[in-house]
């Protein structure tokens, strides 16, 4: 077991007001609104011929079609990805959480002697590539979100297959590689590996999981049921998303919410990194307590 606090993240609409496919629509002069309105057309002729279809992760589809000649998004590669993911705009205060939590306890030799540290997950069922081009990756542990393999049409890279997807559902199998930290590599250990809670990397204790609707409840159930904590936000003056996020909080799964706003002094702010603390504090007082009984009393003389 590592001393790891885990902050996982949503990312379209927690972290941006919106969604990270809005650069892209703009770079290409596409219609966002229309072409989430085709893409849910398609959705629904599929399942009135009782096709299967995942939700979720169906617009990639559209992307890697439209990335063909002559489509809408021609020539779209991961490379275009990544510039369009540094053009996306952040709340206020996202990067500046993220750095100052992720040093949280590194100056203070109480917690840095059990190196008790935080480390931030974005968990996406957007386009991973993007993500990482965006300005917050140099604080980010790692990414869960939909790869694309590019293809070869006519002596260009294109976006031309699905590599590998994450929907709503999937995202609690990211908490569980993160809780067993498959992502780091350890030999022989997968997401069905069966490892005791008390050796597992990460607790499911020591994560706070933050997103903002209803298609995240797979996610804060797993999270609630370990012993984490849960958050919820919703953009400043959108009175819908409040009302979501309020019937999150009334059906207990979620513990608390506030305002989409990151910045020093708001709620999401004192709120997160005071759970943050209490983690910590109680990470340190684990570790004592281990040293304390492992230390055996001194021998006396007999008298």
């Amino acid at each position: 077991m590592a001393n790891v606090i885990a902050v996982i993240w949503d990312f379209d609409k927690t972290l941006i007001n919106g969604y990270m496919q809005d650069p892209i629509f703009k770079r290409y002069n596409v219609n966002g609104k229309d072409f989430w309105i085709d893409n849910d057309k398609s959705i629904d002729n599929y399942l009135e011929k009782s096709v299967k279809v995942n939700k979720d992760t169906f617009y990639l589809n559209n992307f890697i079609n439209q990335a063909k000649p002559a489509g809408k998004f021609e020539g779209l590669n991961n490379a275009i990805l990544r510039e369009c993911g540094g053009e996306l705009e952040f709340f206020p205060g996202v990067e500046e959480f993220f750095k100052e939590t992720k040093n949280m306890f590194q100056d203070d030799s109480k917690y840095s002697e059990y190196n008790i540290h935080v480390e931030h997950y974005i968990v996406s069922t957007g386009f991973a590539e993007e993500i990482r081009g965006s300005t917050i990756m140099e604080h980010v542990e790692g990414i869960w979100g939909c790869e694309l393999i590019e293809s070869d049409f006519d002596g260009k890279k294109v976006i031309g297959e699905v590599g590998y997807t994450i929907d709503n559902t999937t995202k609690t199998r990211a908490i569980f590689e993160i809780n067993k930290g498959i992502n780091k590599g350890i030999p022989g250990i997968d997401v069905n590996s069966k490892i005791p809670e008390e050796h597992r990397r990460v607790p499911f204790n020591q994560m706070i999981y933050i997103a903002d609707g209803p298609s995240d409840v797979p996610a804060f159930s797993v999270v609630n049921k370990g012993g984490g904590y849960t958050f919820a936000v919703y953009p400043k003056g959108d009175k819908e998303g409040l009302a979501q996020v309020e019937q999150l909080r009334a059906d207990g799964r979620v513990k608390m919410y506030s305002e989409a706003d990151y910045s020093s002094g708001t709620l999401a702010n004192m709120l997160l990194k005071m759970k943050i603390q209490e983690i910590g504090d109680r990470i340190y007082h684990r570790e004592r307590e281990k040293l304390s009984s492992s230390i055996s009393s001194s021998p006396k003389h007999i008298i």
